[in-house]
């Protein structure tokens, strides 16, 4: 059993837990449990069995769930009412919204229907509604007119040009860009989400998504211009395309077709009335009025009875032709044409089909399944683009519809799909006389909804500025760069401010809260005390080469030691302490040179030393000026005592090899010898090692230099924030590690998650200095360590907090 401590009035009594006990405990299980082998999971893996399959099955046909448990008696009636509900909302939006992806009305209707039947069968979310929405049409539209702009379809009239387009041969080839580039868009999808992409709408934020939906709504308004003033300006493509079409509608607001906006205007003030009685009487209506069929319904009349377009020249639908259209295979030599923006599609759709399917699950209590909505919104758009449909994706109002009218199941779609179905095929031919303002106006006031977005910037700004630069950034580069430039600048852009974030993390000193074992920081939380001779260090973020540097100067900061001048003046001291050593070293040899002198005059007679007559030697040699006749002399040389002579010469180590003999006589037997003579040897014949000094320094205590004073003993990083930890922070860490050290300060870590030790084990973190005793599961049992091994003369001042019994 660990240290017994008081945390305030209770008192705790737990084991210690480093990593390395967790560790040990964790051996003791079976490894065949935990580590089975390749082949058993290969055989695990094609191992068929009928639950399996039947999972598999169900969950890539979500239809075969929930079909067969479906109640005709408790869902029949509110899915039956909820789909005729939003296949009359499906009507006017699909013809409108075809007008955004410059394609006739009627192709909004295939797109109304082919896209909900297959949702249908592969779809998990109970209450969207599958078809046109507002957003992708114009970014239909951006590429169908890029691709198929009206200056590339003029009549020939001889050998000149006249200014009339071929419509019929114009919208045929559109028709093939939305298709191809709907079909290339589903296939995108259904291959993320076979390879579990999902998780790729996580990636667009909220601010991102209704920014770039406000953004995308102020191209539809643009886009609708034409049709509200009944002008014709020139068509743009790429950056500022929005601008530069703005101004020329602009330039041509003399030239209005008053008649259009009459039609225009009188549509959107019935619309805007009619919408806002609808809301005033929800709550005493079982379904919502159906204000935009009855504006079409009502503007057809009118218009086939007037003959508003023989009489006075507003524009109308045309020609809608009655049955389906039989499939078509999509030309596939646009796909390279078209892939930036088929991604774009791709993205756009899930994101804010997945958004709103989350919504309403959470609401109703219902799990939906991310990768298999891609896979199902991507079939949804794979099918439909060979039947002539462009991309769908849930549409917010629609959805709305079906999940306030009762709406209990997919069968709500497949209601929709029905009305659709018999509007093409009998009800068609009846809104040729439609007039297009008439959409436009309904385009409009669909729009509201995005426009009330504007309030986000309030919003954020009181919540969060980081949110309310990414929403103004995505706005702006959406309305400046078109949709699918502006969105990979937007995605650009958010991801960016992820890694700001994580550079600039919060970083904190924790405390402990009187009779808890829980950390929090003194800054934030008054009732929390610092713990005597322990900082506990934690940043709000992962630590990686982005921040690793940051990290370190925020530690220096918070634990108030400057260490890097610490270590400084200690290595100044060091330096000093060793010349003052050195400086005693050479007065020694001094005074121990004129004794011997003093003691060679008592005896009467002269006496070298060897070390004397080495240092000569190594003095001459170094100067290269050694002669024959100097090495004979020193080889003869007599004192009556000792004769030295050298035997080898000095390496470049500065070590000589030297012989000394007694009495006269060269050839006479060896008394011994004498190697490694260096400078700093300071042993002399007929003197003691007493007398001199030692060459190797004591390490310099940075505290007994007087410096400075803390009273810090202990350093824990926090790491529970990190979940991973890369060779730049490995080596931030060690330096952290080492410095402390140098100034006699023990650093550990607490909270490390089992991926963040292997790589710091792969990162060779570890070593004799650096073990994995210094590793603790939790901040509390580092400071327990802490404090039972060097907080001893602390505790006294910290009863009211921490004591040990």
């Amino acid at each position: 059993m660990g240290p017994t401590h008081r945390l305030g009035k209770y008192r705790v009594e737990r084991d210690v837990l480093d990593e390395l006990r967790l560790e040990e405990a964790a051996q003791r299980k079976s490894y065949s449990d935990t580590h089975p082998s390749l082949n058993e999971r290969l055989k695990d893996a094609l191992r068929c069995t009928v639950p399996r399959l039947k999972r598999s099955v169900v969950s890539s046909l979500p239809v075969l769930y929930w079909l067969p448990k479906y109640s005709v008696w408790d869902y029949g009636m509110p899915d039956l009412i909820s789909g005729i509900s939003v296949g009359i909302m499906h009507l006017p939006q699909g013809m409108a919204y075809s007008l955004l992806a410059s394609l006739p009305p009627v192709f909004g209707l295939y797109t109304s229907l082919y896209p909900a039947l297959v949702y249908f069968f592969f779809g998990t979310s109970r209450h969207i509604s599958i078809g046109t929405f507002a957003v992708l049409s114009i970014m239909v539209g951006s590429v169908t007119e890029r691709l198929a702009p009206d200056m590339a379809f003029l009549k020939m009239n001889g050998t000149n040009l006249t200014t009339e387009v071929d419509v019929t041969a114009r919208d045929l080839y559109r028709v093939q860009v939305a298709a191809a580039t709907t079909v290339l868009g589903g296939v995108i999808q259904v291959v993320l989400g076979l390879v579990k992409f999902g998780f790729v709408g996580t990636y667009l934020s909220e601010p991102l998504v209704r920014a770039y939906t406000t953004a995308a709504a102020a191209h539809a308004v643009v886009a609708q211009l034409k049709y509200i003033f009944g002008v014709s300006p020139m068509r743009f493509s790429g950056p500022l395309s929005l601008v530069y079409t703005l101004v020329d509608v602009c330039s041509l607001l003399p030239n209005t077709h008053l008649p259009t906006l009459v039609v225009s205007t009188v549509s959107m003030v019935f619309l805007i009335a009619a919408k806002e009685l609808n809301s005033f009487l929800s709550p005493k209506l079982p379904v919502p009025i159906p204000v935009e069929l009855i504006t079409i319904v009502a503007a057809t009349l009118i218009s086939s009875y007037a003959s508003l377009n023989n009489n006075y020249t507003i524009s109308v639908v045309g020609e809608i032709p009655s049955g389906l259209s039989p499939p078509k295979i999509p030309d596939v030599s646009l796909f390279g044409e078209v892939i930036g923006d088929a991604f774009a599609l791709a993205i756009v759709g899930y994101a804010i089909s997945i958004s709103l399917g989350k919504t309403f699950a959470l609401k109703h209590g219902y799990k939906v399944d991310s990768n298999q909505e891609l896979v199902a919104l991507g079939l949804s758009n794979a099918v439909g683009g060979f039947f002539q449909c462009y991309s769908v994706c849930s549409s917010m109002s629609r959805s709305l519809i079906q999940e306030s009218t009762g709406g209990k199941t997919q069968m709500a779609g497949m209601a929709s799909a029905v009305i659709v179905l018999v509007t093409i095929l009998k009800l068609g031919p009846l809104f040729q006389e439609l007039p297009k303002a008439v959409l436009a106006a309904i385009v409009f006031v669909n729009l509201k909804g995005m426009f009330k977005q504007y309030s986000d910037i309030v919003k954020l700004w009181r919540s969060s500025k980081t949110d309310l630069v990414v929403w103004l950034v995505t706005w702006m580069s959406t309305l400046l760069f078109n949709l699918d430039l502006g969105l990979a600048a937007s995605i650009t852009f958010a991801l960016l401010t992820v890694i700001f974030r994580t550079q600039m993390p919060t970083y904190s000193v924790l405390g402990n809260i009187p009779g808890t074992e829980l950390y929090m920081d003194i800054e934030t939380h008054k009732e929390v005390r610092e713990v005597p001779g322990i900082t506990i260090f934690r940043s709000s973020a992962t630590v990686y080469f982005a921040n690793a540097d940051l990290y370190l100067e925020a530690l220096k900061e918070k634990s108030g030691l400057d260490i890097s001048k610490m270590i400084i003046y200690k290595r100044r001291q060091e330096a000093k302490q060793k010349r003052r050593e050195r400086r005693a070293e050479r007065r020694a040899r001094r005074q121990a040179k004129r004794e011997r002198r003093a003691a060679k005059k008592l005896a009467g007679g002269p006496v070298f030393s060897v070390e004397e007559e080495a240092g000569r030697w190594r003095d001459a040699c170094m100067d290269g000026s050694v002669t024959q006749e100097d090495q004979q002399a020193w080889s003869g040389r007599e004192n009556g005592t000792v004769f030295v002579m050298p035997l080898t010469p000095q390496t470049p180590e500065g070590h000589s090899r030297w012989e000394y003999l007694k009495g006269g006589d060269p050839d006479s037997t060896s008394l011994g010898s004498v190697s490694g003579l260096q400078d700093e040897d300071t042993t002399t014949l007929g003197s003691s090692s007493e007398d001199t000094l030692s060459r190797d320094l004591e390490r310099v205590s940075l505290g007994s230099l007087g410096k400075w004073t803390w009273d810090i003993h202990s350093i824990i990083l926090d790491l529970s924030t990190a979940n991973f930890i890369d060779t730049v922070a490995i080596k931030t860490m060690k330096n952290i590690f080492q410095d402390f050290s140098e100034i006699d300060i023990d650093v550990y870590m607490a909270g490390c998650q089992a991926s963040v030790v292997e790589q710091l084990e792969l990162g060779d973190f570890f070593s004799e200095s650096i073990s994995k005793r210094r590793l603790f599961a939790s901040v509390h049992d580092a400071v327990l360590y802490c404090l039972d091994h060097r907080g001893a003369s602390l505790i006294p001042r910290y009863e009211s907090s921490v004591v040990r019994l």
